[in-house]
């Protein structure tokens, strides 16, 4: 039976989860083996004892837990996000998630900002290089807080790390019936590191001869992913132009309110989580969009061997955006836990 390490983290991470959590319930009660247990880890905990998350949970998770599920982690009461950055990259760094997803699929043509562009204009995935790059956090400052002050920040990336991420993308794509992987870099300008992404990619390319694959510079990929998403079916790129890629998707899929994803090592425990942040001023208020959550539900189950339940509730929530029946900041009057309560219930239609 699949075990799940849940985390509501803080802000309106705690009220999301908390409709995640009624979601998996009312999956669970259409008979798939699901259990779970809920962990405190979070600003509150923090404050009260100085514990972010231990290496000896982290630990717990890897050797008795099939995947994590974290809400958000951020609170203005810890200006230097100590404990998001144990959390968070610490999940991601000490268990190799190296495998960031982010699915991006439009539900609805009503929820796509672009002229004329529907579902099957908006259809792709987007791997993200997930421990390495420039948020690996080598660098530093000298003469801090001094007109002579300088900053540092180095990006790491290894043959192993963009070697992996970059097959992960075509056996993916080869899995999935994809027929296009595109990778994205700034080799133009970042000799080195564009050298060994480039070199990567088109060895691996190799392996793949029934795929195309293609290469876009990342602002010109940005104008693309605007101008004409229908040509990417799957994206691969660094940390952080993965970052910013993502963002571009999210919104044009209707905003970060819907934004899933994955923070995977294929085969290990994994880490699930909406993208959007914490929010703490709307915590409580019956105000924040749960259906990043939801859908997050649905990567997490893919992820445990449960693959139909993506569509399953992707499908209930493009229902739900016809039948107008969304959150406030989707322009319509269901509160956070109303909107939980009615996929639950057409999870056990």
């Amino acid at each position: 039976m699949p075990r799940i390490a849940v985390i509501p983290g803080d802000g309106i991470g705690v009220d999301v989860t908390r409709e995640a959590v009624k979601v998996m319930t009312s999956i669970r009660d259409q008979g798939v083996d699901l259990t779970w247990d809920e962990f405190d880890y979070g600003a509150d905990k923090y404050l009260a004892t100085g514990i972010t998350l231990p290496d000896k949970e982290i630990a717990n998770f890897r050797d008795n837990y099939d995947a994590i599920f974290l809400g958000a982690v951020g609170d203005p009461r810890i200006p230097d996000m100590r404990h998001g950055r144990d959390i968070l990259l610490g999940l991601r760094f000490k268990l190799d998630l190296y495998v960031n997803y982010r699915p991006v699929h439009l539900l609805d043509e009503s929820l796509c900002p672009l002229k004329d562009k529907g579902p099957d204009d908006v259809n792709f995935v987007v791997f993200r290089e997930n421990t390495e790059g420039l948020y690996a956090g080598t660098g530093g400052n000298l003469k801090k807080g001094t007109p002579d002050e300088v900053a540092i920040q180095t990006s790491i990336n290894t043959r192993k790390g963009v070697e992996r991420i970059v097959r992960h993308s075509f056996e993916y794509a080869k899995a999935n019936g994809l027929k296009k992987v595109c990778m994205s870099d700034k080799s133009n300008a970042m000799r080195f590191e564009g050298d060994l992404w480039q070199r990567a990619f088109h060895e691996v390319a190799e392996e793949y001869p029934d795929i195309e694959a293609s290469h876009w510079f990342i602002d010109a990929l940005l104008m693309q992913m605007v101008k004409r998403p229908e040509q990417f079916e799957v994206i691969v790129t660094c940390n952080m132009f993965g970052d910013i890629v993502t963002d571009v998707g999210a919104q044009l899929c209707g905003g970060m309110g819907l934004a899933a994803s994955g923070n995977i090592h294929p085969g290990r425990t994994s880490l699930f989580e909406p993208v959007h942040g914490s929010a703490p001023k709307y915590a409580g208020k019956e105000v924040a969009n749960p259906l990043a959550a939801i859908l997050t539900v649905g990567v997490m189950m893919e992820h445990l061997g449960h693959p139909e339940w993506t569509p399953r509730l992707e499908g209930i929530v493009r229902d739900m955006v016809r039948d107008g029946k969304v959150p406030r900041d989707m322009g319509g009057s269901l509160g956070t836990a109303a909107v939980g309560d009615w996929v639950s219930d057409q999870v056990i239609k």
